[in-house]
């Protein structure tokens, strides 16, 4: 029994497949059976039961599996700090979120934590959906995650930091522009710019207005919020958004564009993912807290926003 027969028996579990797993290591699947099989020769019992679309572990398998999973990610902690001190490096941070997500929950926090850790490396990695977040924690390409927070995910921990009201992002000479609050009837017949099928921004937001007994139409697509906003101002179409620390939303007087509350959408709730939350180094929790903090309230140099009305389930 090696560490890397752990690592890809791990590895089999999460994806359900010994070929994904062969693909991502680029190795015959044969080789990822030898891994699993040497583990099940050292322990004495089937670890994995195969299926129609793939391999589960049983019973046993689901006991290894979550011992493992649970010290790999110690043993890869450890490994990475072994290697930042060999390279005389203090330590470093990997996040990764949305595009536009920095912008709007962390610049604050990344200038007091770089002033704060001037020798700690932060590192970003963008990716397109909230689900993409989870596979690179999975895969512990990451440390922390900045989602949608929604269903649970087996082997990552969530936790909310901020919930979002939505508002609609209408040119100013727009007809629905001298509103005060959307409601549900003035969304029928607004031309939607809508969000990527996978994204949690459109589920939730689909789910919500479906409820409410709306369908919205729209034929135009884009991959993120800022975007959104952007095609909004251009007169493309009328966008559901979040209400975005720094955007200068909830402002409805000012500027090209206006931001109308929509308090019959329940809000959004964003925050932080990781595997373990014990196992997180002191520079990622350091950070973690630093983008927390900032969140309760506007930054000291800004001015507070107008507030939105709030949904009955808004704390």
């Amino acid at each position: 029994m090696t560490f890397d027969d752990l690592r890809i028996f791990v590895a089999v579990c999460r994806a359900g497949s010994l070929s994904a797993v062969a693909r991502d290591l680029s190795c015959t699947q044969s080789a990822v059976s030898q891994h699993v099989k040497r583990l099940e020769r050292a322990t004495g019992v089937r670890l994995l039961e195969r299926r129609p679309r793939g391999v589960v572990p049983t019973p046993e398998g689901r006991v290894l599996q979550k011992a493992a999973a649970e010290g790999i990610t110690g043993l890869d902690l450890a490994l990475r700090r072994l290697g930042e001190l060999a390279r005389g490096e203090t330590g470093s941070v990997r996040v990764t979120t949305g595009a536009t997500s920095v912008r709007h929950f962390m610049s604050d926090a990344v200038v007091t934590f770089r002033a704060e850790h001037s020798g700690a490396v932060l590192e970003f990695r963008t990716e397109t959906s909230s689900g993409r977040c989870f596979e690179a924690l999975a895969e512990g390409a990451v440390d922390l995650a900045w989602v949608t927070i929604g269903k649970p995910v087996r082997g990552i921990e969530q936790r909310p930091v901020v919930e979002l009201p939505w508002v609609l992002a209408v040119r100013a000479d727009d007809p629905l522009a001298g509103r005060t609050r959307i409601t549900p009837d003035d969304l029928s017949g607004i031309q939607h710019i809508r969000f990527p099928e996978n994204s949690s921004s459109r589920t939730h937001v689909d789910t919500a207005l479906a409820r409410l007994g709306v369908h919205l139409t729209s034929d135009t697509a884009v991959a993120d919020w800022d975007t959104a906003i952007l095609l909004a101002g251009l007169g493309v179409g009328h966008a559901v958004v979040p209400d975005l620390p720094g955007q200068g939303l909830g402002d409805t007087t000012a500027g090209p564009l206006r931001f109308l509350p929509l308090p019959d959408l329940p809000p959004l709730p964003v925050g932080w993912a990781v595997r373990r939350w014990e196992a997180l180094t002191p520079l990622a929790r350091a950070f973690a807290d630093l983008v927390g903090a900032r969140r309760s309230a506007p930054p000291p140099s800004a001015p507070p926003r107008p507030a939105l009305p709030c949904p009955a389930s808004c704390p």
